[in-house]
């Protein structure tokens, strides 16, 4: 064969075959959907988080506590592709973990995830990092304001890798819980985690400084809104991406996520002006945070009316055990949970959770998960009583699994770190804040963090004075 002939058959069959950049398993319309709503979760933590934590502290420690959120997305993203990964969703190795392999390979990142979805598994990879990394930023909202920088670097990859982890692959992956909980896009294994860690770490950490403690008025109002707003249309996202496809499910997720949220929040604020007289500006903001938490488990399975009273539910008891218990009780008194992650993300979370095994629609599952092993919501199990209530005794179950696994593994790594550096900072740098911490500060104010020269004196010369006679 001629080489022309060779290359006019070469050019013939490339373009009668099928495109290599998209095979016939990829979904373009998924595709791009899977990514805009990896995007938009990836931008609840940065720059999301990293403005509202650096709004919501004292002036004095806006730059710490920005910075550990940047800092957490980063080391999270490492880990995630190196092992993490794997170990969440990867092959089975034990009931609590999967295999600790890297997941950098082209051959793994781009092959079909599943039969069942039409998208890569460098999709699914990307996805799950913003998820993973999100819940180590809300755990950080916790200890902010006294937390040892050096100690955070630490517990960011060690609690990556032996709490969160577990907690996905126990529920989302295929450990001893896999099939068996109700947790459409997190509930437990992100805000439940994230808020039962933040305050046992908040526990072995201790409290700030006491003068910070008693006033910590937040820097910026402005500013948290417009982390907050990244929050709320993130989460668009954050529950809009869990069915890896951009199909009917999704859609209801996300406006069921609105509606909660939108609920949440004006309930919050109401209490707020019945209790106290005032419209607060963060405290409408804790009512969205518990809104998006409360509906997280159940966005996609339950009917909007469902939504609107989990609205109500997440807006009025997290309102109460941060508002009323946590001022009555010494126990919650007795650790510093600098920004309530306890009550708006455990709490809900919980709340979320309970709520999904009561109004979760048979229908709705099925067209989720495409199988039949999880029972109805306890409120649709006419006839299936049984099941109904067997799937709430699992709920029940993945919240003791997942507060009780959080609270001991937590509880071991930050005295492991504590062997090793202090988990507090000296009393000292917790008095100054950015400043000493990293040698910088938020705000360059006059006068603010910087040293007057001093003056100096100017030299005049002596004036001599000469008496003349003059002649009268």
């Amino acid at each position: 064969m001629s080489l022309q002939v060779y290359n006019r058959t070469h050019s013939l069959l490339v373009a009668l075959a099928p495109d290599a950049a998209s095979p016939g398993w990829l979904s373009k319309g998924d595709n791009s959907w899977q990514l805009t709503a990896t995007t938009f979760v990836g931008l609840q933590s940065v720059p999301g988080l990293v403005i509202l934590y650096g709004s919501m502290v004292k002036k004095k420690w806006a730059v710490n506590s920005a910075f550990m959120a940047l800092y957490s997305f980063a080391v999270v993203l490492l880990c995630w592709v190196l092992w993490a990964h794997q170990m969440s969703f990867g092959t089975y190795f034990g009931p609590l973990v999967g295999k600790p392999v890297n997941s950098l390979q082209n051959v793994f990142l781009l092959r079909q995830m599943e039969t069942t979805t039409h998208l890569p598994n460098a999709d699914y990879v990307f996805y799950q990092f913003a998820f993973a990394a999100i819940t180590v930023i809300l755990l950080a909202g916790s200890l902010l304001g006294r937390m040892n920088f050096y100690a955070w670097m630490m517990f960011v990859p060690l609690w990556l890798t032996l709490s969160y982890s577990v907690g996905a692959f126990t529920i989302w992956g295929t450990g001893f819980l896999h099939h068996k909980i109700i947790d459409y896009a997190g509930g437990y294994v992100i805000h439940l985690s994230s808020g039962v860690a933040g305050f046992t770490a908040a526990y072995w950490v201790g409290p700030r400084h006491s003068h910070d403690r008693q006033h910590f008025p937040p820097n910026n109002i402005i500013q948290i809104l417009g982390g907050a707003g990244f929050l709320w249309i993130g989460w668009t996202g954050f529950n809009g991406g869990s069915p890896l496809n951009a199909g009917l499910i999704t859609s209801l997720a996300i406006i069921n996520t609105h509606i909660c949220t939108a609920t949440s929040l004006l309930v919050w604020l109401a209490l707020d002006m019945v209790v106290y007289k005032k419209s607060s500006v963060i405290g409408a903001v804790q009512g969205m945070i518990t809104g998006l938490v409360c509906i997280t488990p159940g966005a996609g399975l339950v009917d909007p009316w469902a939504a609107v009273l989990m609205g109500m539910m997440s807006g009025s008891i997290p309102w109460y055990t941060m508002m009323v218990l946590h001022r009555k009780y010494a126990f919650f008194q007795s650790v510093d949970d600098t920004l309530g992650v306890f009550h708006t993300h455990a709490v809900a979370g919980l709340l979320g959770g309970l709520l999904s095994g009561l109004f979760a629609r048979p229908k709705l599952l099925k067209m989720m998960y495409r199988l039949d092993c999880y029972g109805p919501g306890l409120l649709h199990s006419k006839g299936e009583l049984h099941r109904g209530l067997r799937q709430m005794g699992y709920q029940i179950l993945g919240a003791i699994f997942i507060t009780a696994w959080n609270v001991a593994v937590t509880s071991i790594i930050c005295l492991f770190i504590g062997r090793i550096v202090s988990l507090r900072m000296d009393e000292e740098d917790l008095e100054v804040g950015d400043d000493a911490v990293h040698g910088e500060e938020a705000y360059a104010l006059w006068g603010d963090g910087e040293r007057m020269p001093k003056p100096r004196r100017l030299r005049i010369p002596p004036i001599r004075l000469r008496l003349v006679s003059t002649p009268i």
